[in-house]
């Protein structure tokens, strides 16, 4: 579904919140809860969403869980507002409702400095930090999501159903591509769980409108528990191309990369263990290659990333693009591995 279509809030959703009916501004950037900023009857900016089917109600009550922890602590986030009702969310028409307190801040889809990538760094570490005595029992438990193994079998397993699909010739030597690369990861170690972002990318990072200060993450459909290195792994192959995750010229820079695990290291303190920062390299590697595999599955599935109508064809064309980009990213990153673990010893050894 694109942007266009997706249907303003209805009336009754609005009075659930005691939002005011207008305005009503459709948020441009995201691709998975459709989102307005909105006001308060009493004035206050918030923002308002429409959950995606995707992921239970119950999200909501880790998002409070986590957010009321943050807040605790010191670090900026946002918060869910309840309804006039008393409740976290408001469902309407079989669709879920929820308000969020308004962080005044942009975000970016790509970065564009060594400065930002190590804000973002810096960020996410102080996350990871005010987290790690944060005890909850997650009711949304996404089971699997960096299941490598099981990402490469449903790619072979498209590949196998699929083979009437419109755009198969397409996609299958871009399939090829990525089984054979994952087939030359390297193995990561047994880590720690630690609660966690769980989709870091650099558009979920928060920063001020007038400079380059990272304030907080948002979205936080994605909370869970998973080693620190695949996390770092998943925010940084985003973080470290200077371009978007679908573009032509996707690539990795170093220099994003020391940037951002120095920032990282500034806030996170003494949080991780030698066998997890001596992960993060490795781990980027594998999360991009992961990633490539479900983009390119879905390219043949078409039921599960949201894609731009405005820029594509079809959710094939788009997953088929960002299938390619993210080989790009992984083929500069193998390229450049031993650098980088070098540089990740240094800067936390």
């Amino acid at each position: 579904m694109s942007r266009a279509a997706d249907p303003l809030p209805d009336p009754t959703v609005l009075d659930a919140f005691s939002l005011a009916s207008a305005p009503l501004e459709r948020a441009t950037s995201g691709l998975i809860n459709p989102t307005w900023f909105v006001r308060a009857r009493d004035g206050s900016e918030l923002v308002l969403q429409r959950l995606n089917a995707i992921f239970p109600a119950e999200v909501n009550l880790d998002i409070e869980a986590v957010t009321r922890h943050l807040f605790a602590k010191g670090i900026a986030t946002p918060t869910l507002v309840a309804s006039r009702y008393g409740k976290l969310w408001h469902e309407h028409d079989g669709a879920i409702w929820r308000v969020l307190t308004r962080i005044d801040g942009i975000t970016r889809d790509a970065l564009e400095s060594p400065v930002q990538a190590r804000e973002a760094g810096r960020v996410l570490a102080a996350f990871h930090h005010a987290l790690r005595d944060l005890e909850h029992d997650f009711r949304s438990r996404r089971l699997g999501v960096h299941d490598t193994a099981r990402h490469l079998g449903a790619l072979r397993d498209a590949l196998e159903e699929h083979r009437g699909h419109r755009d198969f010739a397409a996609v299958r030597p871009l399939a090829e591509q990525v089984l054979a690369f994952a087939a030359e990861l390297p193995a990561l170690p047994t880590m720690p769980d630690r609660i966690v972002h769980g989709d870091p990318k650099i558009s979920n990072v928060m920063f001020a409108a007038t400079a380059d200060r990272a304030l907080c993450l948002i979205d936080l459909d994605t909370l869970a528990r998973m080693p620190v290195a695949l996390e770092l792994g998943d925010a940084l192959r985003s973080w470290c191309n200077p371009a978007t995750e679908d573009a032509p010229d996707a690539r990795f820079v170093r220099p994003f990369y020391a940037a951002a695990i120095e920032g990282y290291a500034s806030a996170a303190r003494s949080l991780l263990g030698p066998q997890e920062w001596g992960a993060i390299a490795d781990g980027t590697l594998m999360i991009t290659v992961e990633l490539a595999a479900r983009f390119c599955a879905d390219a043949l599935r078409e039921r599960y990333f949201r894609w731009d109508e405005s820029r594509y064809a079809s959710s094939s064309a788009h997953n088929q693009a960002r299938t390619r980009a993210q080989l790009k990213i992984a083929q500069t990153l193998r390229a450049e591995l031993p650098a980088l673990r070098e540089l990740a010893a240094r800067t936390f050894g």
